[in-house]
């Protein structure tokens, strides 16, 4: 009876597999619709629609762009975390979402490692620390220094748990220094404000930092990337400016619900893969300061897996809190 009970489970499993495959097979034979957690018109927005029509033109259907924003990105990566899995809802994610904000939120809802199966990496870059030319720092030791001097002084303005805010929390970690923590809804009130004097520094994406760097309203000290950055040559590492530990980037990928089929997953890494190794996804990344970041559904993983661990353990012993 008890063998009977077995191969009957074991059919009935070989059945459910078969129907997946040729599912899979068939795959997509309607819309897919990849949502990103932010508002229309962002820089992850953009790249989202981007990475959108590439893959479209891989899979031969229509990729629709659904923006579901709030909560620090909970409310759209959540609503993917509890798709249905069968390759027709994504999640345009990033190292925010992904990594940052499931160890700021604990009612997040999803686990950036068992809710989703990784599809693709699309991009990565490195993040710049810029001061306002009126701080008297032309490196990274002397802007230690100097916040030192001026303990619980300055000022450090960003979007409130985003990977800016990680980083102001690593920056506070490795230093020892006391420097305030100004929150906004996003990062160009931040900017803005921080060209006007009102903050010391921050440490943001290259994408909206570079036109200010560019045109000397801020000054760049350091880049938070293993290599210098190109388009800033002269600008140390951290590593160099004697910060080895902070090694950090801004990175986005495509996700889909945990336990969506292999082949689909597999079918989807693909046709992304070939839309960046084009030179038209390549020149559209560019416009954002990043880079292409093929590879397989395993290595973004893996890298996941490890993002996630290290900045809830960076947002743990730096006591980082959002209310």
């Amino acid at each position: 009876m008890l063998l009977k009970r077995t191969l009957l489970c074991a059919l009935a499993c070989a059945a459910l597999l078969a129907a997946a495959d040729a599912r899979a097979q068939t795959y997509p034979t309607k819309p897919i619709r990849m949502i990103v957690p932010f508002p229309p018109g962002g820089p992850i927005d953009v790249m989202g629609r981007i990475t959108g029509d590439r893959l479209s033109q891989g899979v031969g259907q229509t990729v629709v762009i659904e923006n579901r924003p709030g909560a620090g990105a909970v409310i759209g990566s959540r609503a993917v975390a509890t798709a249905e899995p069968d390759g027709y809802t994504l999640l345009f994610g990033s190292s925010g979402s992904l990594a940052v904000t499931p160890a700021l939120y604990k009612n997040a809802g999803y686990d950036p490692v068992k809710s989703f199966a990784p599809v693709a990496a699309v991009a990565e870059g490195p993040l710049v620390l810029a001061v306002h030319p009126s701080v008297p720092a032309k490196t990274v030791a002397e802007l230690v220094a100097h916040a030192k001097a001026n303990a619980g002084k300055l000022n450090y303005g960003s979007g409130l748990g985003t990977p800016p805010h990680i980083a102001y929390g690593l920056f506070k970690l490795l230093t020892k220094t006391d420097v305030l923590f100004v929150p906004y809804q996003g990062a160009a009130p931040a900017i803005t404000d921080l060209v006007a004097g009102r903050h010391a520094f921050i440490i943001d994406a290259p994408g909206v930092l570079m036109p200010h760097i560019q045109e000397g309203r801020l000054r760049a000290l350091a880049v938070t990337s293993p290599q210098r950055y190109s388009e800033l040559p002269d600008v140390p590492t951290m590593a160099e400016a004697g910060l080895p530990e902070f090694l950090m980037t801004f990175w986005t990928g495509v996700v889909a619900p945990a336990n969506t089929p292999q082949p689909v997953i597999e079918r989807l890494n693909r046709a992304i893969n070939e839309g960046l190794k084009s030179d038209e996804m390549k020149k559209s990344l560019a416009r954002f300061r990043v880079e292409p970041r093929p590879g397989a559904p395993g290595d973004f993983a893996k890298f996941i897996a490890s993002e996630s661990k290290k900045w809830a353990d960076v947002i743990s012993a730096a006591n980082i809190k959002v209310e």
